[in-house]
């Protein structure tokens, strides 16, 4: 069987791993992606081959209109020529278009029903959608799928991603001593679904007092979202672009600050003390809160304080992550035997 899978994050670099290791040995794979800069590193770091077809889009609305239209009429070249049994995304806009034009099954994988711009383009395209059992059918349906074409699997997809192995070599921001090892990072603002804020600017700037006889690393995405990082920072913080592995970097990590997405449920599943900004208001985030994983604040004092009595007490946050880990199922087998129907 011949299966396509579009990659179009890091998180979905990381996802697709045991996907392309179990299904490559019996399957005809072809694994594509875009020209986005986490993604095209990541590939680099994980040593992953990927095709590059079209660019990301940005921040506006028209550059994305533009990349989109431009990497469907690339891609669908390629894809018919290739001539796929199958398509595998994780709500691929281009990958729901060409599959539907081609009249190819689609299987989606998505735990972010807030992003309101890629369900419409695509939920109504797919044939199977695979999600976390911590989120409702529901939130998915309202953009037009059926909900018996919606299967949930008892995971979060962090527990697939943090299974990956790392290379411990590898190089780390942090200065080689005894500190704690504080690791920020910056929300996204090019998705569409982001509402720019500055809620982290003010939790920085608190943090860059309050600890700073310790390693502070701000991961950012953009380099102009570094730039101006370090405009009002100075040589406060260590700002560096998200060119590392996550995995090895929260190994390594005292206590994470992130915006609630991805980084935020590796750390809290890897029973790294963890608080959320929630800039990016999500479900996932929001289980994660209640198991008692994540810490979600966005006070700077509040956030300090925390901090101040994670480094002062014997935290337990590895025992309840595992807790949790060990009651979840493995979603990329749910995705095998559908494949297999």
């Amino acid at each position: 069987m011949k299966i396509w899978i579009d990659i179009l994050t890091p998180k979905q670099l990381l996802f697709s791993e045991p996907i392309i290791e179990k299904l490559g040995k019996k399957h005809d794979l072809l694994c594509t992606s875009r020209d986005y800069d986490e993604v095209s590193k990541l590939a680099k770091i994980r040593d992953f081959d990927l095709v590059f077809v079209g660019k990301h889009g940005g921040g506006n609305k028209e550059s994305k209109l533009k990349a989109s239209i431009d990497r469907m009429e690339k891609l669908s070249r390629k894809i018919k020529t290739f001539s796929p049994d199958i398509v595998i995304s994780f709500c691929s806009p281009e990958a729901a278009r060409i599959s539907f034009g081609l009249g190819i099954k689609h299987i989606a994988f998505c735990d972010s029903p807030h992003a309101d711009a890629v369900m419409r383009l695509t939920l109504p395209l797919i044939q199977k959608l695979l999600i976390p059992y911590a989120i409702s059918k529901k939130e998915f349906s309202k953009y037009g799928i059926n909900e018996k074409n919606i299967i949930q699997y008892k995971a979060i997809d962090a527990v697939v991603t943090i299974q990956r192995k790392i290379n411990q070599n590898a190089k780390l921001p942090f200065k080689n001593n005894n500190k704690k090892n504080i690791l920020i990072r910056i929300e996204e603002e090019e998705a569409s679904y982001t509402l720019k804020s500055s809620k982290i600017v003010p939790i920085i700037k608190k943090i860059a007092t309050e600890f700073k006889n310790e390693n502070i690393v701000i991961l950012g995405r953009y380099a102009k979202q570094i730039e101006n990082l370090q405009k009002i920072m100075s040589k406060k913080v260590k700002i560096v672009k998200m060119s590392y592995d996550g995995k090895h970097l929260l190994k390594n990590t005292d206590i994470f600050i992130g915006s609630g997405g991805t980084m935020t449920a590796e750390s809290a599943l890897m029973g790294v003390p963890t608080i959320s900004y929630n800039a990016i208001p999500n479900i996932i985030e929001n289980f994660l809160v209640k198991k008692y994983l994540v810490k979600r604040e966005t006070n700077p004092n509040k956030i300090s304080k925390y901090i101040k009595k994670i480094f002062e007490s014997n935290n337990n946050s590895q025992k309840r992550a595992e807790t949790v880990r060990k009651q979840m199922e493995d979603p990329i087998q749910k995705l095998i035997e559908m494949i297999k129907e």
